[in-house]
């Protein structure tokens, strides 16, 4: 899920809902879900992430898992059309699950990270409208999956936080474009992986919120200051799940989830964020 900066609605792909992938495509005006049915689109996922490119104006979506394999394609999605586009670049990151795909600083759409089936994987990756080019920081976070990652434009910084991995990934990383550095706050959400995260700009802050620590799915919201984790305490809250997504909807000016799961199953409701 994301959120589609040229048509203004949050964008929505995918998923599963009990042992049947999905590959159907929906937009959010803020108000109403609408189902677009397109003439072609990415083959039945879960696990897959995508972003905003604001130099080409399309929403970017790589990897995911269909029950089967580990899926290393990209696809590009046009609001302005409503349409997919299949990418063929030269170059690629591994197929995998659960990368972390994200806009950052200067617009353009990264990657991170993901499971291939058998390793975590810790390669970055940028897209550059037609290709994928390999990224090389002096230093990047541990491997890892499913980590919850927001970017902080009033700190300058891209924020990682939690997901799978074979080493301990109860850490947070930042990214300021060029190397990956490693915090020390001195909280640290309980969540440790399919936690959901994105960037609010009436906060100016990062926004985290559910995740399964131990196999037990949260509830809970925290905050990034630009140095620590702080836990919210809304009026009310979504129930507890993992894997939701989550978009900051710049049209209605509040933060959207949708779905994940929880320990009854996947979820289908949508919630906002408002100050």
């Amino acid at each position: 899920m994301a959120y589609d900066k040229a048509s203004g609605k949050v964008i929505l792909f995918g998923g599963v809902s009990g042992n049947t992938y999905l590959n159907d495509t929906w937009t959010f005006d803020g108000t109403t879900w609408q189902k677009i049915n397109t003439a072609t689109a990415p083959s039945p996922r879960a696990g897959a992430q995508m972003a905003y490119d604001h130099r080409t104006r399309t929403v970017v979506l790589f990897g995911g898992f269909d029950g089967g394999q580990y899926l290393g394609d990209t696809w590009v999605w046009d609001g302005r059309t409503s349409t997919w586009t299949q990418a063929a670049p030269l170059h690629s990151p591994k197929g995998v699950t659960g990368p972390m795909v994200f806009t950052d600083l200067n617009g353009r759409v990264d990657e991170f990270g993901g499971f291939d089936g058998n390793l975590f994987q810790l390669a970055m990756w940028q897209w550059s409208g037609s290709d994928w080019r390999q990224l090389h920081p002096a230093q990047v976070p541990y491997a890892r999956s499913f980590a919850a990652l927001g970017v902080d434009y009033v700190a300058k910084q891209i924020v990682l936080y939690g997901g799978l991995a074979d080493v301990n990934p109860l850490n947070t990383w930042t990214y300021d474009g060029t190397t990956w550095t490693l915090q020390s706050p001195a909280m640290l959400p309980l969540t440790v992986y399919g936690t959901s995260a994105v960037f609010e700009p009436n906060l100016g802050e990062v926004i985290l919120f559910g995740g399964a620590d131990g196999g037990v799915e949260q509830d809970r919201t925290w905050s990034w200051t630009g140095s620590n984790w702080v836990e919210l305490s809304p009026a009310q809250s979504p129930p507890a799940r993992e894997g939701a997504g989550m978009a900051y909807d710049e049209a209605l000016g509040h933060i959207v989830l949708f779905g994940g799961e929880s320990s009854r199953g996947p979820l289908g409701d949508t919630w906002e964020l408002t100050q």
